[in-house]
């Protein structure tokens, strides 16, 4: 069985005062049914580590570079990341793919990177709002798993978030048909390609627009296995409404 997970994506977002926040997340989850994650800016990676260590909550960077060390001025290796208490990295999302030129070849690098660290990639796909109304999701969808998806990918180390990227921060969501469409192509996808037993192990998370009156039906989507979240993680009482609604579902 696939344990659930709520991701959260702070972006950049939050100098040493918000780490208050996921004081007061780890205080109203001290057990929770799911995987809680949060991915700060790297600035505050190894307190939030800090502040988080022995509860129910881990931590996760938001980027790493695909080489282990060397001449890269301003990025992060995986491994730093891991030595800064990271368990997890969130890798090709939108806003890395459109604001840095982020191609599915490099995503697939710094997964591979990620993964020979031991962190667990959580490879983001999506379309914009041009592909979805020219009825071209599936292929763009399909095109950024085989391009993004590193071979040595298996239920432990690989996370997939769907996250429309018409939907991010707009408002907007996606019909749960259109949702549950994109998940069920994504899991066939891994099936086809690893076979059934990696296919079914891997956590498929909806990210867009994802807050405590929506998340309900949201996770009663087929194959919708939590949620990669944005500005409503950034506060314990939002992200809370959201990881009650995934322990329901």
């Amino acid at each position: 069985m696939r344990r659930k997970l709520a991701a959260g994506n702070w972006k950049m977002n939050g100098t040493s005062a918000a780490l208050s926040e996921l004081d007061a997340l780890a205080r109203a989850f001290p057990s929770p049914s799911v995987d809680i994650l949060i991915c700060p800016p790297t600035t505050l990676l190894h307190r939030a580590a800090e502040t988080v260590r022995n509860t129910g909550i881990t931590v996760g960077g938001q980027d790493c570079h695909p080489a282990a060390s060397g001449a890269h001025t301003g990025d992060i290796s995986a491994d730093m990341l891991v030595d800064a208490g990271a368990n997890a990295v969130i890798l090709g999302h939108s806003e890395r793919r459109e604001d840095h030129g982020e191609q599915n070849e490099s995503v697939r690098a710094k997964a591979r990177a990620a993964m020979d660290a031991g962190l667990k990639a959580i490879i983001c796909v999506g379309e914009s709002l041009e592909q979805r109304e020219a009825a071209n999701t599936l292929d763009i969808i399909g095109g950024q798993l085989s391009g993004s998806i590193p071979d040595q990918s298996t239920g432990e180390n690989l996370i997939v978030a769907y996250e429309p990227i018409w939907a991010i921060g707009t408002g907007k969501v996606p019909t749960l048909d259109e949702i549950g469409e994109v998940h069920d192509f994504i899991r066939n996808r891994l099936e086809r390609r690893f076979g059934e037993g990696v296919g079914r192990s891997v956590r498929l998370l909806y990210g867009g627009s994802v807050k405590p009156s929506n998340a309900n039906e949201i996770f009663g989507v087929s194959n919708v296995d939590g949620a990669l979240v944005g500005g409503a993680s950034l506060k314990a009482q939002d992200f809370s409404g959201i990881i009650d609604a995934l322990q329901r579902a």
